[in-house]
Parts: C-alpha cells; structure tokens; sequence
C-alpha cells in the first residue's frame, strides 16, 4: 500500500521512487495489527513495541502484574490508528530523505549539490546557520536567503 500523500517522491526518478516503496513496505505498521495489539496484549506493552517505542514498552510490563497498564491500553486501542500514521509518515520522511540524501549529483543533472562547510568541508542543510559537524558559522550571500520559487 502506497502512502496516500505523494510529497515523499515528488523530487524523484522512477528508480528511486520505487526503491522508496520497496523500503516503505518494509518499514510500514499496520493500524488494525496495531488496535489488535493494545486490545489484546497492551497490559504487556508489545503496541509499544509494536511502535518501536521501547521505553513505554518496558514500563508497561514492569507495572503488568498491577494491572493498570491492561485498561489504560484499552483507552490507547482508540488511539493507536492515529499512531501508526504517524509512525509511517515519520518512516515515509526519513526513507525519502535518505534517498534523495544519498543520490549522488550527476555534473550535467538539474539537482544542485548540497553546500559544504568552508571549515570541515561536510555537507551541510541549506538553511543552518551552524556547521553540525564542527560549529562554523555558514556564511549567507543574498541569493541563499532568498526562498525559492
């Protein structure tokens, strides 16, 4: 199942747009196996887990044997669709800013390079004003701070 939002892909061939599905299909929950789980087994925590939220997960079945975390995961059961789609737009996100990150520009191709850092020579996002990598400060020209059409 695709996302019903196509801004993940819309800066990307047709190669990557496939590699981008194929790894969404990889990464992606489910809400109904999601539901299921809290219904089911959410006084063990495994919805946490099942959202790769560990810490939750962890302290629900630290506290299992009280019982307490049984009803407050039948009130998350009504939550948990809302929950997976923000898991998966937060999957679709990173898989399409790693794939359009690491495609490498071509000299004659229109995606422009990204900047680097004068002081370590890293790449760096457009729109910081600090280095991460070594903490120099970028130096704007006029036509950096302009937005773009």
């Amino acid at each position: 199942m695709y996302p019903t939002d196509p801004i993940y892909t819309v800066n990307m061939n047709d190669q990557q747009r496939a590699w981008f599905y194929a790894e969404y299909e990889r990464a992606r929950k489910d809400e109904v196996i999601g539901v299921l789980l809290a219904l089911f087994l959410g006084g063990l925590g495994i919805h946490h887990f099942y959202l790769r939220r560990d810490g939750l997960g962890i302290l629900y079945l630290v506290f299992s044997w009280t019982g307490i975390p049984m009803v407050i995961a039948w009130i998350e059961c009504f939550f948990m669709p809302g929950r997976v789609r923000q898991y998966n737009a937060a999957q679709a996100m990173f898989i399409s800013s790693q794939i359009l990150g690491a495609a490498p520009s071509q000299p004659g191709s229109s995606t422009p390079t990204a900047p680097r850092c004068s002081a370590c020579g890293n790449p760096v996002d457009p729109t910081a004003v600090f280095c991460n990598h070594c903490g120099a400060a970028i130096p704007r020209s006029a036509l950096s701070t302009q937005p773009a059409l």
